[in-house]
């Protein structure tokens, strides 16, 4: 929630921001604090506060506390939003698989089809002309970069991961007009990011941007010619174990992936085909 706030906050009117900041400060005790004292505090009238709650997409300031203050008020800081301290196995595995579900369900809404119809042909366009696919992530993301190298790879198309940041760098040096950067970020605020997107777009590559919007990676994402796709969730970026926004990042390369195949047709049968007959040999076991 403060994510998404902190986002909103430029857009927003003198007396919103004025809200805003005051939240901003001072999470934990906003969700506790009557309108009165919140207004008093903000210098701002009472129905200023509500207006700055349905600003940032709540239904008014009874929805924006309830959810804030479970925001705040979370019994295991850094591992997951959902669960306490004394949580019982059957329990742990209804939270985390309903927070993970939930998720899934709101970023299927909101995830915006044409940036996806522009990165997937972005993509398919690059395949075709056997120009580099490159993916960039550090720590968590990397892990999801390489899972996108690995499925991309299988199409046949010329693809590498990096999770360095020395060698991202040496990387979009090299890249060229018609080659991709998938550059994919859950805080969007990684250095080592920020500069190797912005080489890649200087050598005259396409960007794509998986990240949360807001960011600053996803103001780069916006800029002329490059692909922001958009994952926004609840789950604060600077948390120890992320897990919803892993599995986000997940599926957005899924989506990119089955769609560039689909792109791609026919072309990719015979080699698929060759791959899985080879692939039997490897097994042990009928």
């Amino acid at each position: 929630m403060l994510e998404r706030v902190k986002a909103a906050l430029p857009a927003l009117p003198p007396a919103e921001q004025r809200v805003a900041k005051l939240l901003l400060n001072d999470a934990r005790g906003f969700a506790n604090l009557p309108v009165s004292e919140l207004a008093d505090r903000a210098h701002v009238s009472k129905p200023t506060v509500v207006r700055f709650c349905r600003s940032v997409g709540y239904d008014g300031l009874a929805d924006f506390k309830r959810k804030l203050a479970g925001s705040v008020n979370e019994g295991v800081p850094f591992v997951h939003r959902a669960v306490d301290e004394d949580e019982k196995p059957g329990d742990l595995i209804v939270k985390v698989v309903d927070n993970a579900v939930a998720a899934l369900l709101h970023y299927r809404n909101d995830a915006a089809s044409h940036a996806f119809e522009r990165a997937i042909n972005a993509l398919a366009e690059s395949a075709r002309n056997n120009r580099r696919i490159e993916f960039y992530g550090v720590g968590n993301s990397g892990i999801v970069a390489q899972d996108a190298q690995h499925k991309f790879f299988r199409l046949g198309i010329n693809t590498a991961a990096c999770s360095d940041g020395h060698v991202q760098l040496m990387s979009a040096t090299m890249l060229q007009a018609g080659d991709c950067a998938v550059v994919i970020s859950n805080s969007g605020r990684s250095r080592d990011l920020l500069d190797a997107a912005e080489i890649a777009r200087k050598k005259g590559a396409t960007i794509i941007i998986i990240t949360a919007s807001g960011s600053p990676l996803a103001a780069l994402g916006q800029s002329q010619g490059q692909i922001l796709l958009a994952v926004d969730h609840p789950e604060d970026y600077d948390r120890y174990s992320p897990m919803v926004s892993r599995l986000l990042h997940l599926i957005a390369v899924d989506i990119l992936t089955t769609g560039v195949a689909l792109r791609l047709g026919q072309t990719l049968r015979p080699m698929l085909q060759e791959i899985k007959r080879n692939l039997r040999s490897k097994r042990y076991a009928n």
